[in-house]
């Protein structure tokens, strides 16, 4: 007997490309940060790059949750109750 599982896959490529350029765009932001910091620059400048890698990572989290929950919906799965579940606490855990 197979397990049921909670999990979800995102399969919409187009979202997949989407999160993935937002995480590649946090990464530079966070290179930035290091340098800043390594440059000495002011805390203003530093907290502002930070604040913008943290939105970002943020954004394409929710994107990600989002996507998630409309293919669960869309796909109606036996076990959609219980990942639509999870997701939400995933979403909750961002806030």
């Amino acid at each position: 007997m197979a397990k049921s599982t909670t999990s979800h896959v995102l399969s919409d490529r187009d979202q997949i490309e989407a999160i993935s350029k937002r995480v590649k765009r946090a990464q530079g932001q966070l290179g930035a940060v290091s340098r800043m910091l390594e440059e000495g620059r002011s805390c203003d400048e530093i907290v502002i790059q930070m604040s913008a890698v943290s939105k970002a990572i943020n954004t394409a989290a929710f994107t990600l949750i989002s996507a998630s929950l409309k293919e669960c919906i869309v796909e109606g799965k036996t076990n959609s109750d219980a990942v639509t579940e999870k997701l939400q606490k995933l979403f909750l855990s961002l806030a």
